[in-house]
């Protein structure tokens, strides 16, 4: 079973999520978080943005984590020198390596792209850091440009590359073909980084990874610019459960690693995200339960405790009388066939009024037709 490398970006391109801005000690905190998650890699951030974000790093770097943690890089030498600053283990080099990014954006050609590839790559392995360099805009490149990206930088000693769908455009099938084809000439290890503007990253990610791709880049519960990143818990569960992949990640800590980020961030996941949603595990429907109740793979994709989750039962209009007597034995409570019938048909009542049950709801309706008992 393969080992894939999982390089967490939450700190950097999940920070860069419109209205999210961590502190250096919420850095710190999540850093210390996803490190005990298992995670390979750690960009905490880029330090050329502010004096506050390289306190945030250098409070990471005093951990000695066992993650290595990168800084995030531009085609600038100052950017660089920022990171050297840090004393961290490595930088991700990026640089654009479409037509579009190479001239519009930094009005440049593709020599200077070159050019800044082999200078700069030189420059932070000579200054002791691992360097992994990404190909922005990877999936609207030239396939040719970003091979030769890829060879100058590895000559330069670069020990990975990352083929980057930037703006999330691509699709599984194009990744696949994307990857396979820089693998047959990178003696690298190769990285992927997707977006999911078109709800595309994990299925990208995961078709990468299929063609070879030994490294993903990943953020919590999949934060990150416009529509986000591919997410960690979901990438990760993926490869284990559906791949036959392995990764370094603790996957009983996703969960508690997820609400972390969500703290911070503010950044509130919805109730049906996968994995991590709260509805990811809540069952309603009276017949799902009742399969639940005998054999809960009948509906449930994986045990909830091997990502730290717990199943959870929830009353509703769609509720069968399976949950109830379900939900009285938990509760030490005993009722008999008409009061079953009785608490039944109120919470169908309440169903049909186009309003969710809560739990004060259930208590109530418990009460009134079982009295003090």
């Amino acid at each position: 079973m393969k080992n894939i490398q999982v390089f967490d970006t939450t700190l950097r391109d999940g920070e860069q999520t419109p209205q999210i801005a961590f502190s250096p000690d919420e850095k710190l905190e999540i850093a210390l978080k996803l490190d005990a998650l298992g995670v390979d890699t750690i960009e905490a951030g880029s330090a050329t943005i502010s004096p506050g974000e390289r306190t945030a790093i250098c409070q990471i770097i005093k951990e000695d984590l066992d993650a290595e943690v990168f800084s995030f890089c531009r085609g600038l030498k100052s950017d660089i020198d920022h990171a050297i600053e840090c004393e961290v283990d490595g930088i991700h080099l990026v640089l654009p390596v479409s037509d579009l990014h190479i001239e519009k954006k930094l009005n440049k050609t593709r020599d200077d792209i070159k050019d800044m590839t082999s200078r700069l790559t030189r420059y932070a392995v000579d200054h002791g850091l691992v360097v992994e360099i990404s190909g922005e805009d990877s999936t609207r490149a030239d396939v040719d440009f970003i091979r030769e990206m890829f060879s100058l930088a590895m000559e330069e000693g670069a020990e990975r590359a990352c083929i980057c769908d930037t703006t999330g455009i691509s699709s599984p099938e194009k990744v696949y073909a994307l990857v396979s084809k820089i693998g047959e000439d990178i003696d690298a290890p190769l990285s992927v980084h997707c977006h999911d503007d078109f709800g595309l990253a994990t299925a990208n990610t995961l078709a990468a990874v299929k063609a070879g791709a030994e490294e993903t880049h990943l953020t919590v519960n999949g934060i990150g610019e416009r529509g986000g990143n591919a997410a960690l818990e979901e990438v990760v569960v993926a490869l284990s459960e559906l791949y036959g992949f392995t990764t370094n990640i603790r996957l009983k800590k996703i969960y508690e690693t997820s609400k972390l980020v969500e703290k911070y961030s503010g950044s509130v996941i919805p109730p049906s995200k996968a994995m991590v949603g709260e509805n990811a595990f809540s069952h309603e429907a009276g017949i799902h339960v009742d399969g639940i109740l005998k054999d809960a793979s009948t509906y449930e994709p994986i045990d909830p405790e091997r990502i730290g989750r717990r199943r959870k039962f929830v009353m509703g209009k769609h509720s069968g009388k399976h949950s109830i007597v379900n939900k009285l034995e938990e509760e030490d409570i005993k009722a008999d066939d008409k009061e079953i019938d009785e608490i039944f048909q109120r919470i169908k009542d309440i169903g049909d009024s186009g309003r969710s049950m809560n739990e004060d709801d259930w208590k109530s309706i418990v009460e009134e037709v079982l009295g003090e008992r």
